[in-house]
């Protein structure tokens, strides 16, 4: 069974940085596409940046250039690097798993198996 742990969310000014993590087991991170998602109250959630397993990434138009996927501490683990903060970026953050996806960060649906979730907070 595929289990994912996201951590790392906080309240932060904005312009502000913070850096989310994703636990995923039993295997290391690039044995999966993998996705980080957001949903923000009375929205539907969304694609913010995703992995594929050859390594390339996708990133939503409102967090390129500021959103980084890359690997955390260990090889099961996957890091947000969110820099630039903006109150906008409030919302819920999860990540995400699946065997197989399409590239992209629309592919939602083909995601599987979801962290619980951590909350981000960016004031103005």
């Amino acid at each position: 069974q595929v289990q994912l742990v996201g951590s790392g969310g906080g309240s932060v000014q904005a312009g502000g940085s913070l850096r989310l993590s994703c636990i995923v087991s039993p295997y290391t991170y690039d044995s999966y596409c993998m996705g980080w998602f957001r949903q923000a109250p009375g929205q539907e959630r969304e694609g913010v940046a995703s992995r594929v397993k050859d390594g390339s990434t996708s990133y939503a138009d409102s967090v390129k250039g500021r959103f980084t996927i890359s690997q955390g501490n260990a090889k099961n683990i996957l890091d947000l690097q969110m820099n630039s903060l903006k109150p906008e970026d409030t919302a819920m953050y999860y990540c995400a798993a699946d065997w197989r996806c399409d590239p992209g960060v629309r592919a939602i649906k083909q995601y599987r198996f979801w962290g619980q979730g951590t909350q981000v907070t960016v004031s103005s």
